[in-house]
């Protein structure tokens, strides 16, 4: 540690924060040092421990068309492996082994390990499963009816010969992919759910960053596809929404960073959790340290710095300056919008739906809840991500997943109540029986999803303010305010190192990764 010249101040143990650590550490003479307000890693990506049972919040399959997030994943946490058979991945068109059991970790006995995963997600729809995403299947086209379909295929072709040229909103980003009946039926609800405003308030990018590559004909196109070939885990040709394989941390996400956060500090650096940035120091264009309170002690403490980064909310970030920032981005940092996130943990004897094949448990990872009248916005079934997140494999572990605002009613409900409101729903749309509940937990995440909305029209004039300062790197989820998945939050971390390493002070790669169709993700995780 001694040898470190330059300290970088880290905001936030995310994984965008906790990749930034990692790879100044293995690539630089840089100390990292971490501050995180709260007393675990790996942000939204963490895991939940409730009497020994493990809940993901919101989902996140490791798996990226970036050769680079694939290969540091592994290189942190081996595969699995396959009782000898040798299997392949393929991601961005190259081949990588999965380990055999000779070379592969066995996830019976060792815990550093990920596993392979088989994905399924479905739309739950007037009391009927259909594919997510939406196929053209015999078994969807049946579900549908010949009315809707008819009604779903003229949309689309009205859609595509008269499309909006320029769209204004997420509705008619929306109807251009996919028709305006196919979106009115599968799309609307469940956006304004995640939202909490109407799909013409939201802005297009929304749509354009998470389902550029995904639209009706691309479905079709899919499924005949895979009517002649297997598809491989991360065939560069294959949208992220259609891979049909990802891999998955033993115990979940939260296993991913709590192993990072081990190995960064076994290397030098520095995680100081429950320490929240509360002031930055400035000096011309530059940032030159950080105020940091210990929530135990109240003690603050200075922490010179030679680089910044951060992953905390811009609504913070522009309030913890040391100096006045201009008003117009002031206004627009101080007055962006989240969405807030509700997760029921519900352990159960058995769910009231089965497989339809063969009668046993349905094997989805989550299910999107289309029914009308529900505020439930999707259903994970713990597992199906990983057998290890449950104690008692007799049981069926799940989580209720709410989207809410900091402060309304949903977010305001105490936890008794709020537990028998989340079972009763799940109750009356038939996917499990009230009386099957062993136990249950209720967990609250702040600003889990940055509005794309309201002053976010406006964001460019506080980013480009935030970019003058020429040591501060803006990565991650709410430090960019931009809706990246993990792998995302990653790459702004690898590419902002690389820029410091290049000398490099102009941060437009960063703001671009995840504005690429090969970093499109869809509205999953």
């Amino acid at each position: 540690m001694n040898k470190k010249k330059d300290i970088a101040l880290i905001i936030g143990a995310g994984p965008g924060g906790l990749t930034a650590a990692h790879e100044l550490l293995s690539r630089t003479d840089i100390l990292p040092i971490v501050v995180e307000a709260s007393n675990y890693v790996g942000g939204i990506s963490r895991t939940v421990v409730h009497n020994g049972n493990r809940i993901d919040i919101g989902g996140h399959r490791f798996f990226s068309k970036s050769d680079r997030v694939m290969d540091w994943w592994k290189r942190v946490m081996p595969i699995e492996g396959q009782g000898g058979a040798s299997q392949q991945i393929r991601y961005r068109g190259k081949n990588a082994t999965i380990a055999t059991a000779e070379s592969g970790p066995d996830p019976d006995r060792e815990d550093r390990v990920m596993l392979v995963r088989p994905r399924r997600s479905r739309i739950y729809y007037l009391g009927q499963f259909f594919d997510y995403p939406i196929s053209l299947s015999p078994d969807t086209l049946r579900k549908l009816g010949m009315i809707r379909l008819v009604k779903i295929g003229t949309s689309y072709v009205w859609a595509t010969l008269f499309p909006y040229r320029k769209p204004r909103n997420l509705e008619e980003f929306y109807v251009n992919q996919f028709g305006r009946e196919l979106y009115k039926t599968f799309f609307e609800s469940y956006t304004e759910k995640v939202w909490g405003v109407p799909c013409s308030a939201i802005s297009a990018e929304w749509g354009a960053q998470r389902v550029k590559g995904l639209s009706l004909s691309r479905a079709a196109l899919h499924f005949l596809r895979k009517q002649f070939s297997a598809i491989s885990l991360g065939d560069k040709k294959v949208e992220t929404s259609l891979i049909e394989q990802f891999l998955y941390p033993k115990y979940g996400p939260g296993h991913m960073w709590e192993t990072v956060a081990h190995d960064i500090k076994a290397d030098g650096g520095k995680i100081l959790v429950e320490h929240e940035l509360v002031g930055l120091k400035t000096q011309a264009n530059r940032i030159t340290g950080g105020v940091v309170s210990d929530k135990h002690t109240g003690k603050k403490i200075t922490i010179a710095a030679d680089y910044v980064f951060s992953t905390m909310p811009i609504k913070d970030l522009v309030n913890a300056l040391d100096r006045e920032v201009p008003e117009a981005a002031y206004g627009v940092g101080n007055n962006l919008l989240y969405r807030d996130f509700i997760t029921v943990g519900l352990l159960l004897d058995k769910l009231a739906v089965c497989d339809e094949k063969d009668g046993g448990m349905i094997t989805d990872n989550w299910i999107y809840i289309q029914e009308p009248g529900t505020k439930v916005g999707r259903v994970q079934i713990f597992n199906n991500w990983s057998p290890y997140m449950v104690v008692d494999k007799s049981k069926v572990w799940i989580g209720l997943e709410y989207f809410c605002t900091e402060g309304d009613d949903m977010w305001n409900m105490g936890e008794n109540e709020f537990t028998a409101f989340a079972i009763d729903e799940v109750t009356r749309i038939g996917l499990i029986h009230k009386e099957d509940v062993r136990d249950s937990v209720v967990i609250k995440m702040k600003k889990t999803y940055p509005g794309y909305f309201g002053a976010y029209e406006h964001f460019d004039q506080v980013r480009a303010y935030l970019d003058t300062f020429e040591n501060l790197f803006l990565i991650g989820r709410n430090g960019m305010h931009k809706y990246n998945n993990q792998d995302h939050s990653m790459l702004t971390a690898m590419v902002a190192v690389d820029n410091i390493i290049s000398g490099r002070t102009d941060k437009s790669n960063i703001w671009a990764v995840n504005a690429e169709q090969d970093y499109h993700e869809t509205k999953e995780g």
